[in-house]
C-alpha cells in the first residue's frame, strides 16, 4: 500500500473521530455513490442505528427515506440533497421533511454539502451535514397555524429590506387585496401608516424595531378608496430575521356600531321625552335622580331643579314611607318590579293613586334604574264606586241566586287586595259557625235565635270575624269564603231563590 494511500486513510479515520462527536449530523459518500460511513447525530436523525440502514448508496437511501419540502411537494430521486452531493454540488441551508418509508415519524433538516479534495484539488470525499430543526420548524408551524386563523387582520413586515412577507386571511377580506399584491410588497408601495396620526413616530419605532403603539391610519384599497383602521406594532424575530407584525382594528365596524348606538340612544330619549307617561331615571347605587321627562313635572307639579341630584327617598312623592322602602328594596333584589299600586303625593301635597313599574337599564356604561308611573286615580275612584254599588246590592244576599252572588263577587275581587293571611282555622268554633250562617244569608238577629245567642254576642262574634278575616262588610266575609270554597254544602242546599 502506497505511502499516499495510508495517508488518506489516516486522514479519513482522524476526520471520523472529529466529527463523529458533533451535534450535527454527518454523511461520508465515495465519489461511486456509496455510503461510506455516517456519525450517531446523522443516524439519530434518520431513525436508525447502524450506517447499513441508510442504504449502501443513493439509490437505496432514496428508496429508505421519503423527502418533500416544506410546501409539502415531494422530491424526485434527482433532487435528494444525497444525490446533490453524490453529483458533486455544493448547496447550503436546504430544508426538507424527511420520513421512513416504514415509520410513521417526520423530521426536519436543514441540509448542507461540502466537498473534500485532495492536495491536488481533485475530489476525494463527499460530506452532507445536516442539522435537526424539527423543533423550529413545528413552533414556526404553530405560528403560520395561529397567524392564518386569527381574525384580526394582521401582516409581517421583514426588516431588513420593509418589504411583507406574511399576510392573513383577515386582511385580505379587510381591504380586498390579493395574496400576491401584498407578498413583496414593500412599505412605500403598500404604506399602512398613511395619514397616521403619529406617522414619524410609527416610522421611529421601525427602525427602533420597537413596539408601535395603536394609532388611527388610513389604508389605501386597491379601488383607490381608503379605509379609516386602527394599527399597532410588534416585533418579532422570524427565520433569524427581525421582522414587525402590524395588526389592524377596522374603524367601519366600530363607526357602524357607534352610529347605531347613537341612533338607539336618540330613540329612547325622544321616547322619553315625549312619553305622555311621567318617568323617572335614577342610578341603582344610591338611587339619585338623573333625569325626568316633562310628563313627570306636570303630573306630580314639580320643577326639574327640585328633583334632578335628589335620592327619590328626598323627594319622598312615594306616600308610604314603608311602601317606599319595600319598593327600593325589591327594585334591588330582583332588579324590576311590575304594576305595584302606590300613593303618590304631589309637591302640592294632592295624592294620586298610581301603579309603579320599574326596571334596570345601562346608561353609558353604568346600571340605572327607570320608574314608571301610571295614574289611576280616576279608575280607582271608578272602581271603588263600583264596589260600594255591589256592597250595598249584596247586604242581603238571601235574595240573588248563587250565579249573581259569584258574578258580583268576581267584579269586586278584580279590586280587591291580595288575600290576607289569615286561614279558616284562625276562627274559634263559634266563630266558624257564625260565618258559615252569614253566608247562608241570614240576620244578625236569625243567627242568634239559630244558635240560641244574645243578639249583642253575635254583633261581637260578627266583628270579630271581619277583624281576623280583613274584612268590613257581609258581602266581603261572605266573598272570602266563597273564594276558599268553604259552606259550599250550604250553598247547594239553597240552591237558587
Amino acid at each position: 500500500m502506497s505511502q499516499d494511500v495510508l495517508t488518506t486513510e489516516t486522514n479519513r479515520r482522524q476526520l471520523q473521530q472529529i466529527i463523529a462527536a458533533l451535534s450535527d449530523g454527518v454523511i461520508l459518500l465515495e465519489l461511486d455513490q456509496s455510503i461510506l460511513w455516517a456519525n450517531e447525530a446523522a443516524l439519530r436523525m434518520h431513525g436508525v442505528t447502524r450506517v447499513g440502514e441508510l442504504g449502501r448508496n443513493v439509490r437505496e437511501y432514496a428508496e429508505c427515506f421519503t423527502l418533500r419540502y416544506r410546501n409539502n411537494h415531494a422530491l424526485t430521486m434527482e433532487q435528494y440533497p444525497i444525490s446533490r452531493v453524490a453529483n458533486g454540488e455544493t448547496f447550503s441551508d436546504v430544508l426538507v421533511e424527511l420520513t421512513p418509508v416504514d415509520d410513521d415519524r417526520t423530521w426536519v433538516h436543514s441540509v448542507r454539502s461540502m466537498v473534500l479534495t485532495d492536495r491536488d484539488g481533485e475530489p476525494e470525499s463527499l460530506v452532507l451535514i445536516m442539522s435537526d430543526v424539527t423543533d423550529w420548524a413545528n413552533a414556526e408551524q404553530r405560528f403560520e397555524k395561529t397567524f392564518n386563523a386569527n381574525p384580526a387582520p394582521a401582516v409581517i413586515c421583514r426588516l431588513s429590506d420593509l418589504r411583507y412577507i406574511k399576510v392573513n386571511p383577515g386582511f385580505l377580506e379587510m381591504t380586498g387585496y390579493s395574496r400576491d399584491q401584498v407578498i413583496g410588497a414593500s412599505t412605500y408601495e403598500l404604506d399602512i401608516f398613511e395619514q397616521a396620526e403619529r406617522k414619524e413616530l410609527a416610522i421611529q419605532r421601525l427602525r427602533d424595531v420597537a413596539t408601535i403603539p395603536q394609532m388611527q391610519a388610513e389604508l389605501r384599497l386597491p379601488d383607490g378608496s381608503r379605509k379609516q383602521v386602527i394599527v399597532a406594532g410588534q416585533p418579532l424575530v422570524l427565520n433569524d430575521e427581525d421582522c414587525m407584525l402590524f395588526s389592524f382594528v377596522d374603524m367601519e365596524l366600530r363607526h357602524k356600531a357607534e352610529v347605531a348606538l347613537r341612533q338607539s340612544e336618540e330613540r329612547f330619549a325622544k321616547a322619553f321625552r315625549l312619553s305622555p307617561v311621567p318617568i323617572l331615571i335614577c342610578s341603582s347605587d344610591e338611587q339619585r335622580v338623573i333625569d325626568v321627562n316633562q310628563a313627570f313635572l306636570d303630573t306630580l307639579a314639580y320643577d326639574s331643579d327640585d328633583v334632578i341630584g335628589k335620592t327619590v327617598t328626598q323627594l319622598e312623592f312615594i306616600d308610604d314611607q314603608a311602601a317606599r322602602t319595600r319598593l327600593l328594596a325589591a327594585l334591588e333584589k330582583n332588579g324590576r318590579i311590575d304594576r305595584v299600586d302606590v300613593r303618590v303625593r304631589r309637591k302640592d301635597a294632592e295624592l294620586l293613586e298610581c301603579a309603579l313599574s320599574a326596571d334596570t337599564v345601562n346608561i353609558e356604561d353604568s346600571p340605572c334604574y327607570l320608574l314608571v308611573l301610571m295614574d289611576i286615580t280616576e279608575r280607582k275612584r271608578t272602581e271603588l264606586e263600583l264596589v260600594a254599588a255591589i256592597e250595598e246590592v249584596m247586604k242581603d244576599a238571601s235574595w240573588f241566586s248563587r250565579t249573581l252572588i259569584e258574578k258580583l263577587a268576581n267584579v269586586k275581587k278584580v279590586n280587591s287586595p291580595q288575600l290576607p293571611s289569615v286561614s279558616f282555622t284562625d276562627l274559634t268554633a263559634r266563630e266558624r259557625d257564625v260565618l258559615g250562617l252569614i253566608c247562608e244569608g241570614l240576620a244578625d238577629k236569625e243567627i242568634a235565635a239559630r244558635l240560641k245567642l244574645a243578639p249583642n254576642t253575635v254583633r261581637n262574634h260578627v266583628a270579630t270575624v271581619y277583624s281576623k278575616l280583613d274584612v268590613h262588610s257581609r258581602s266581603e266575609a261572605i266573598v272570602w269564603a266563597r273564594e276558599r270554597g268553604l259552606f259550599s254544602g250550604a250553598w247547594n242546599a239553597k240552591g237558587q231563590r
